[in-house]
């Protein structure tokens, strides 16, 4: 089975996560920045205490998506959910991610949004100073307006100089944006990520649907 990690973002149901429950999958997120799938601190506990109680695969990481907040409002929602990774994924400096890093008992993912007028070998020179600051780096197709979420694929053959940097720094590789069951083999076979974030990808009508949720781990594993 392949060992690319499937993380399903923007969860909004106990009902649906419980339904999740026999499937190999490695993360689950949680938004809290302003998106249609925002959910309060209160919805995530729920659903973060569901997900630790699971039975009969592990028990996937609770992430916790955000984007430019400062450190009040992590500090409150991190006294209420049981996070295991905090995702930021706006222009939060490096010297913030470091000071959320010491401050809190989670492991962090930067996200790094892929414009369309990167070089075709990527920019590696924007994570440069995110060296040691980091535990995860996340390619997302940029979206003017929150950051990611867009539901539209960036070009893949940006990935290899990330993943350069990433391998250096002894540090995953995940990659999102537009991903789905028809076309996420082909990324795991080409260009092997460490792990692969999906939510648009896995919706009918905005609502997560289980049945594109398990054919995509399947292709996943599988690739």
């Amino acid at each position: 089975m392949n060992k690319t990690k499937v993380k399903i973002c923007g969860l909004q149901s106990v009902e649906v996560l419980k339904s999740m429950n026999n499937l190999p999958i490695d993360y689950i997120g949680f938004v809290f920045a302003k998106s249609r799938r925002q959910v309060s601190p209160g919805a995530a506990a729920e659903m973060a205490e569901t997900a630790k109680a699971w039975e009969g695969v592990p028990a996937p990481r609770t992430v916790g998506v955000f984007v430019n907040p400062d450190m009040e409002r992590l500090e409150d929602v991190m006294s209420r959910v049981a996070l295991d990774v905090i995702q930021l994924h706006g222009q939060e400096s490096p010297d913030f991610c470091r000071e959320v890093k010491n401050r809190f008992q989670a492991e962090l993912f930067k996200v790094v949004s892929v414009e369309p007028q990167h070089r075709s070998d990527g920019n590696p020179i924007l994570i440069q100073d995110y060296a040691g600051a980091i535990d995860a780096l996340l390619l997302d197709t940029f979206e003017p307006q929150y950051g990611g979420g867009s539901g539209t694929t960036f070009a893949w053959d940006k990935i290899p100089a990330y993943q350069k940097w990433t391998r250096k720094q002894g540090i995953p590789l995940l990659v999102a944006g537009g991903l789905n069951a028809s076309n996420v083999a082909g990324l795991v076979r080409d260009y092997a990520p460490d792990g692969v974030d999906v939510s648009s990808g896995v919706e009918t009508n905005g609502t997560k649907d289980l049945e594109k949720i398990a054919a995509f781990v399947e292709r996943v594993k599988q690739a």
